[in-house]
């Protein structure tokens, strides 16, 4: 796996702050954001300065009952290809439920939900898995998610399930650290038994971010500076293996560069820590089973950890015991845990049989079972019908407010004249709006029917405000904007809402 070393996540908010910050090896950015046609003039700048730039999906859905979306892997690939990147990432989610399979209304999260663990969904995630990475150009890494919620009845751990997939599968792994603190705190599993059971050989490269904890329930916001029991769960993955790359992620709340620039040199600290650990523990697993080492030697070695936690090279050798150590516990041989299609081994195989994938008929039954789990609990979560049998129903609340929250948020965003035009209602009519009507589109289909519902009920009840809405409706459910400028389209409606003040 090619060694990314240090990066962060590339936003717009602070593309300037990322093209000035020394020691960024590489970026992250969200490839729904990503134009293949026209990209960013910073991602272009970063691109020719020989800095490597992976997309990072968050609406693929693979973990969804239904197989992956052509389009949706078609965009995904010319955002890799237009960016030159060597892998491309997703997250082990479903983010949207209901249609044929279930003969019920599709609807949609708007966020990453957590699968169950059991073999069903392993079978549904293998394959949806494979069609994805005959369909992408480069390499496929898929990540372990942040979960206000636990499935009832399942049958794996975090980490034997990433373990089955990527020996099933091949696919690499992106390992979010803040995800296993989360999963923590929320659903009580240990971070350091998920990284014991993990195919340490298959990580791409590593997550690290900050949440908050409210009521005893961590939310991973993306949004506060990373905590000290994350960058533990970093140093102890790092005394575990030498990860080929570390990310920062910050997605909204954007402190200063400077202290973004010092979260950096504190991720890099603790991957130091890590990398000192692991060094250590070779360099006595060597005085254990072979000669002694003269003292220089062992400097040497110590040193080197040290150079490759800071600067993200190197450590090929201590990779390779690392490895060593993982298919020695597991008892896999041959290489790298990269494994070729249908040619897993160990548990997958004694679980499924010859190649370790199951009968076709086997799998189709399995995406009517998940399709139905999944369908009950989203429709639970933004529609308001009753919880599943099962799970946690204050959990189940969090998990649904939390989600109306998001959608407000990022309406707000993708229609910044909504806020301007409903002014300090526009939260409350939003959230009320949310109770009754899940999302069944995407974000900006989803503003046009909440303004469409606002006036089809004669609100809001300034007469000003109201024409101001319907303009703005008129203008964007049309076949073409009237305006082809949206920021003149904002700049009018704030000049006509303060105009009424």
């Amino acid at each position: 796996m090619e060694r990314l070393g240090t990066g962060i996540g590339w936003r717009p908010e602070i593309a300037d702050a990322v093209e000035r910050m020394p020691g960024i090896d590489w970026v992250e950015a969200v490839a729904e954001n990503v134009c293949p046609g026209h990209l960013p003039d910073s991602l272009r700048r970063l691109r020719e300065r020989g800095v490597t730039v992976v997309p990072h999906g968050v609406s693929l859905g693979l973990g969804g009952a239904d197989r992956p979306d052509a389009g949706r892997l078609t965009a995904l690939a010319e955002r890799a290809e237009a960016l030159g990147s060597p892998l491309v990432t997703e997250h082990i989610a479903f983010v949207r439920a209901g249609g044929p399979l279930t003969a019920s209304p599709h609807l949609e999260a708007g966020h990453l939900l957590p699968v169950p663990r059991t073999r069903d969904a392993l079978d549904v995630l293998c394959e949806n898995v494979r069609i994805a990475q005959d369909a992408l150009p480069v390499p496929l890494a898929v990540e372990n998610i942040a979960a206000l919620i636990g499935w009832p009845g399942e049958e794996m751990t975090e980490g034997q399930f990433l373990y089955e997939l990527a020996d099933r599968t091949g696919v690499r792994l992106l390992i979010d650290v803040a995800n296993l603190h989360t999963n923590h705190v929320n659903r009580g599993e240990d971070p350091a038994k998920a990284l014991a059971e993990l195919p340490l050989e298959a990580i791409a490269y590593v997550h690290v971010a900050g949440g908050f904890e409210r009521d005893g329930v961590w939310h991973d916001s993306h949004a506060h500076p990373v905590p000290r029991p994350v960058l533990d769960i970093l140093t102890d993955l790092a005394s575990r293996v030498s990860p080929p790359g570390v990310l920062l992620e910050r997605d909204e709340n954007f402190p200063a560069p400077a202290e973004l620039e010092h979260e950096l040199s504190t991720i890099r600290r603790a991957l130091e820590a890590g990398a000192v650990e692991r060094v250590k523990a070779e360099l006595r697993a060597a005085a254990g089973t072979g000669p002694g080492r003269r003292g220089g030697e062992l400097f040497a070695a110590a040193g080197a950890g040290r150079r490759e936690a800071a600067g993200g090279g190197g450590g090929g050798l201590l990779m390779e015991a690392g490895t060593a150590r993982q298919e020695g516990a597991r008892g896999v041989t041959g290489g790298t845990g990269a494994v070729r299609r249908g040619d897993e081994t160990g548990a997958a195989e004694a679980t499924r049989g010859a190649f370790g994938r199951p009968h076709q008929e086997g799998v189709d039954g399995a995406r009517q079972r998940l399709a139905l789990a999944q369908a009950a609990l989203l429709s639970a979560l933004v529609a308001g019908t009753p919880v599943p049998e099962g799970f946690d129903r204050a959990r189940i609340g969090v998990q649904a407010r939390a989600l109306a929250a998001k959608r407000a948020d990022v309406v707000a965003k993708v229609a910044p004249e909504l806020p301007v035009i409903l002014g300090d209602g526009y939260r409350t009519a939003f959230l009320g709006y949310a109770q009754t009507h899940p999302m069944t589109g995407g974000y900006r289909r989803d503003a046009l029917a909440f303004a469409e519902h606002l006036l089809s009920t004669g609100r809001p009840g300034d007469t000003g405000a109201r024409r101001e809405l319907r303009e703005w409706w008129l203008d964007r459910s049309g076949p073409a904007p009237r305006s082809r400028r949206p920021a003149h389209r904002l700049a009018r409606a704030t000049r006509r809402v303060l105009s009424r003040r």
